[in-house]
């Protein structure tokens, strides 16, 4: 079966030079975005409720951009100033690079790691006498949780944002050739605006091991995955498997 239609679970991008749209462009096939989730942020109350102190921190733990933006938002917002001697440990180079939105980067002492949240630990180990926040959302990933208790480091979880789900009952069930997934919690979604989902002819794309996880589990089949070797990315699974499945005759 062709594929004539695709529906990211994303928001679009805003270049217009991205890889979907040479996906459209090569492949002639239709491509629509709608977010299956959202993220909303925390207020200063919510996080007073959890009975966090910024003060009490001498370095942060950093995971992701969205928690980079929303532990500076916060800190605004509860007028914080944060200490030029704050310590920032960063999962990766990409998102240590992204403090320099809010910080001089060559003032500061900033950690970096490979690129997974384990390559981070052996780094975190090593400054015991520091007290750690690591601010996330609300659905932590129990492994990370579970490491950091392992290394035995001073350490606080915040929810600094949470996820939420859209409404996109307006989507008829089966309308698109391709649904694609970048989370457990896109999913989760899914399922909660069509309970009786019949997946039926429609092909699944996913993006991660944990998306995997949820749409097996939920009794999905999957016929597209990254990253890998030879998908690094979605947008490079969905021209691999167009560029078969639509020469094709």
């Amino acid at each position: 079966m062709k594929v004539k239609s695709i529906l990211v679970s994303q928001p679009e991008p805003k270049a217009e030079s991205s890889p979907y749209a040479q996906i459209i462009e090569n492949h002639k096939v239709k491509v629509d975005f709608v977010p299956f989730i959202k993220v909303e942020g925390m207020t200063a109350k919510d996080v007073r409720m959890q009975k966090i102190d910024l003060t009490n921190f001498t370095a942060v733990i950093l995971t992701s951009r969205k928690s980079v933006d929303h532990y500076f938002r916060i800190a605004e917002e509860m007028r914080f100033k944060v200490p030029t001697t704050m310590k920032y440990f960063c999962q990766s180079e990409a998102i240590a690079y992204y403090l320099q939105k809010y910080i001089t980067y060559r003032k500061r002492k900033i950690y970096v790691g490979k690129k997974e949240f384990a390559d981070l630990l052996p780094i975190l180990k090593k400054y015991k006498e520091e007290k750690f926040l690591f601010p996330g959302s609300d659905a932590p990933k129990p492994e990370a949780t579970a490491a950091l208790n392992d290394i035995k480091i001073k350490w606080e979880r915040v929810v600094f944002y949470r996820t939420v789900y859209c409404d996109i009952s307006a989507i008829k069930e089966n309308k698109y050739d391709i649904l694609t997934f970048f989370s457990p919690a896109g999913i989760e979604a899914l399922f909660k605006s069509f309970p009786d989902f019949s997946q039926k002819k429609t092909k699944i794309a996913v993006y991660g091991d944990a998306t995997l996880k949820a749409a097996e589990e939920a009794g999905l089949i999957i016929d597209i995955k990254a990253p890998s070797p030879e998908s690094p990315s979605m947008t490079v699974a969905l021209d691999h498997y167009l560029g078969k499945q639509n020469s094709k005759k």
